[in-house]
């Protein structure tokens, strides 16, 4: 047995039970033959590993060390027992790779295709991992195959956002993956999933991120969220949130249900109902119910880039009270926006849809920055209703 260095090249103790293998002078470990690490053995890779051989019996120690980036390639599969990522530019898998005791995060993102789900970083056996955070994870698709409550560690644009399935969900192993994305627009799924299709009991989805998880058994699903998930352009109270999921046979979102939510509009987590995952192409956040007085829905989200799809900022209802005023401000209490008479007008070009038109404002006529803004709606006759909107583009 050889204590881990990782200062050196590479570190190999193995038993060969039929070898043929090739190391490229700084480049790659190019395994054809039978490789096994046993219980003792410890192999550090400073080189990307092409496996085309037999890999998959190691009982030792593996890991995975370089400033840079390295790539695992190859034919079939590698499964490790322990498994340490320690790579700055991040794992490339362009293989499945299989862990089957335990794996750590030392440094570095695990990249898997997201067009090729079947690619993926596989914990095998309820193999359990640490140290993941917003610059460790994995960056694409990740397995679980066991008994276990399991929270898949993926993630998006530097953004650790785990998935989290229930024991027994993965008796025949469950996949998931997290997209920085609006669903209306994938980027890796054919067709999109309209956030305005929506099913009875809901009032709004989401349209910053989505959630693929994948499984056969029934399970409560958790999703969690950050301030980038925006979840104040959905709910002003967390009760009316939501695990919404993209029914293919349907074509439209569903509700699947509130049954525990902790944390507050910036950060949290939220379990859905019992379901089967496979049953949902995607899954993300909606609303049961964004209004106001019980009578006004507000869409607090506005993307004005001309596609259609909230591209003004909308209050449904407001028709029954013709006499109303809408005052927008920036964050810094300067009027960018107001308009009487505002249902006349919400859906078309007068509308606010990210232009600077308030009578104070020095830049009017111009294009607001994204961000979060506050809006005051005065209904004669009522106090003001007021909350935050956001722009995103």
């Amino acid at each position: 047995m050889f204590p881990q260095n990782k200062n050196l090249t590479y570190i190999i103790v193995i038993c060969l039970l039929s070898i043929n293998l090739t190391i490229f002078s700084q480049q790659a470990f190019h395994n054809y033959g039978d490789i096994q690490i046993h219980d003792q053995g410890q192999v550090g890779f400073h080189l990307d590993l092409i496996n085309d051989g037999n890999f998959d019996q190691n009982v030792g120690f593996t890991g995975f060390f370089n400033q840079n980036s390295l790539t695992i390639s190859g034919t079939n599969r590698p499964i490790f027992h322990d498994m340490e990522i320690d790579v700055l530019d991040d794992l490339f898998l362009e293989v499945p790779v299989g862990v089957t005791n335990f794996q750590e995060f030392t440094n570095g993102r695990v990249f898997t295709p997201r067009d090729q789900i079947n690619i993926s970083l596989d914990y095998l056996n309820d193999a359990p991992y640490l140290g993941e955070n917003n610059d460790r994870y994995v960056d694409g698709y990740a397995t679980i195959t066991g008994q276990l409550d399991f929270s898949f560690p993926i993630g998006d644009d530097f953004r650790h956002r785990p998935a989290r399935i229930e024991s027994e969900a993965a008796n025949n192993t469950a996949r998931a993956a997290y997209f920085f994305e609006n669903p209306n627009f994938p980027n890796f799924f054919p067709g999109n999933f309209d956030t305005n299709s929506f099913g009875d009991l809901l009032f709004g989805i989401s349209i910053f991120e989505f959630w693929d998880v994948d499984g056969d058994q029934g399970t409560r699903v958790t999703l969690t969220w950050d301030t980038n998930s925006n979840i104040p352009t959905l709910v002003n109270d967390l009760t009316d949130l939501r695990v919404v999921g993209w029914d293919p046979n349907l074509e439209q979102w569903v509700n699947l249900g509130n049954t525990t939510v902790t944390g507050d509009l910036d950060t949290g987590e939220i379990t859905s109902d019992l379901i089967i995952p496979d049953d949902y192409v995607v899954l993300t956040f909606g609303t049961s119910g964004v209004i106001l007085d019980g009578d006004l829905e507000v869409f607090t989200a506005v993307s004005p880039n001309g596609d259609g799809f909230n591209d003004t900022f909308v209050i449904q209802g407001l028709v029954q009270y013709p006499d109303n005023e809408l005052f927008v401000y920036n964050r810094w209490g300067v009027l960018v926006y107001n308009r009487n008479a505002y249902h006349e007008v919400q859906q078309t070009s007068e509308g606010f849809n990210g232009i600077s038109e308030g009578r104070a404002t020095i830049a009017r006529g111009e294009e607001l920055p994204a961000g979060t803004y506050y809006y005051v709606l005065n209904v004669k006759g009522t106090k003001d209703r007021a909350g935050y909107l956001y722009i995103t583009r």
